[in-house]
């Protein structure tokens, strides 16, 4: 295994991945860490963009959502503090690279050319900094709407989430790092998921005895 794509399930680790084979050659996987609260046509989208790549996809699990995450920890993740992408995502994808790929793979990822900022802060935090890269920080950019069309035109139609107007396609569009903009508008496409949250919300906030 020469590369691994940490996908996410989104656009732009999609398109990331497939420059990677280009660049890279086959010898490649796609990695997927499931939340088990991610949006029902994520489990549609994620084979037909890995057959499309054209390397095997790996999806794990640690097998709790976030909620159960939070009630562990006794913590509600935040946009600040986030237990549940620690845990559910970044330690499980970790220990899969650790465990399954040899020391010198390849890490890809899918930051865009807004992002180059996310990828100099992990190097920095690497011992092995040459082997982390992220492709769409290379020309040409592209922007969301191009990347939509992009998938289309591969004859993939784009996660749900995105043409309901989400900028990600992460835990069902309430991901707890995304802001209030992205909570107002969970509430105004998706009401029933948006009262689902508020209503785990409230039982994290009994269950801690903390407003």
């Amino acid at each position: 295994m020469r590369w691994v794509g940490h996908f996410s399930g989104g656009l732009a680790s999609w398109m990331a991945c497939k420059r990677a084979r280009g660049i890279y050659g086959d010898d490649g996987v796609l990695l997927y860490a499931d939340t088990r609260i991610e949006d029902q046509d994520t489990y549609r989208y994620l084979p037909q963009a890995a057959k499309n790549v054209g390397v095997p996809l790996v999806v794990i699990a640690d097998g709790r959502t976030i909620w159960e995450v939070f009630k562990d920890q006794r913590f509600l993740g935040n946009s600040k503090v986030d237990p549940c992408s620690r845990i559910l995502k970044r330690e499980l994808l970790d220990k899969w690279v650790t465990e399954n790929a040899p020391s010198d793979v390849i890490h890809v990822f899918g930051f865009d050319w807004s992002e180059g900022h996310r990828l100099e802060r992990m190097r920095k935090r690497s011992a092995h900094p040459e082997l982390l890269v992220a492709p769409l920080l290379e020309r040409p950019y592209l922007t969301k709407a191009q990347l939509m069309e992009a998938s289309r035109s591969e004859g993939i139609e784009p996660p749900a989430l995105y043409k309901l107007g989400f900028q990600h396609n992460n835990c069902g569009g309430g991901c707890v790092k995304a802001g209030q903009a992205s909570f107002a508008h969970l509430l105004k496409v998706l009401p029933e998921r948006y009262r689902e949250w508020e209503e785990n919300e409230q039982r994290m906030r009994d269950f801690l005895g903390k407003d």
